[in-house]
């Protein structure tokens, strides 16, 4: 079996950047936000265990589930979110699973946007790596990507894990606070570890 990095970071830290200069280097990547989102399609599997416990207002016949009003409703409302993740983290953890089983690389990148919040990836996951920046870059960057109003981001980031937290908990961090070309030497650095420690698992947590 492959070596397991879990990949995460706050929401607009650069997480999927970062896993794309992964994959540019031959690396797999498997991104629970798309499996999330597979999941979520028109016919993707969760949606009729959606329709049951949130009502037709909150899907459409156009893209499944209906992300503005589900994510205006999530981040507003506790119970909810914790409904709509009953519902999803154990079918997005069995895909992954799944998709691990059929990798035969040295290491596998996972990006799991609360891998710190919830117990799923602990038994699955070798070592963790942090997307760090500062929280107004957060902010800046996911208001200019998703049109959200400043309120609602951090809204958002509320839900999640703080700054401080993260790097407690990682092994691993990438700096995304300059250029691209600084995000790069930290991949390619990372990248040559990740093959030793492969080569290496139990002395992983250490080095």
């Amino acid at each position: 079996m492959s070596f397991v990095v879990g990949l995460t970071g706050g929401i607009g830290s650069g997480k999927s950047t970062v896993s794309k200069l992964f994959e540019n280097l031959g690396i797999t990547v498997i991104d629970t936000d798309v499996i999330s989102r597979k999941l979520t399609e028109v016919n993707g599997i969760a949606i009729n265990r959606i329709r049951e416990n949130f009502g037709e207002a909150y899907t459409n016949s156009i893209e499944g589930i209906d992300r503005a009003k589900m994510r205006e409703l999530i981040f507003s409302d506790k119970e909810a979110r914790n409904k709509l993740e009953k519902i999803l983290h154990p079918l997005i953890l069995n895909e992954v699973k799944t998709q691990i089983e059929q990798v035969s690389d040295n290491y596998i990148i996972v990006v799991v946007p609360l891998l710190f919040e919830i117990d799923d990836y602990q038994n699955i996951v070798d070592r963790t790596l942090v997307v760090d920046c500062d929280e107004r870059q957060q902010l800046i960057r996911t208001m200019a990507r998703s049109q959200l109003s400043e309120e609602k981001v951090k809204a958002i980031m509320a839900t999640q894990m703080t700054r401080q937290q993260r790097l407690q908990k990682s092994h691993d961090v990438i700096f995304n606070d300059e250029d691209i070309d600084h995000l790069k030497k930290q991949v390619i650095s990372l990248h040559q570890k990740y093959i030793i420690l492969s080569k290496d698992g139990q002395n992983y947590i250490n080095n």
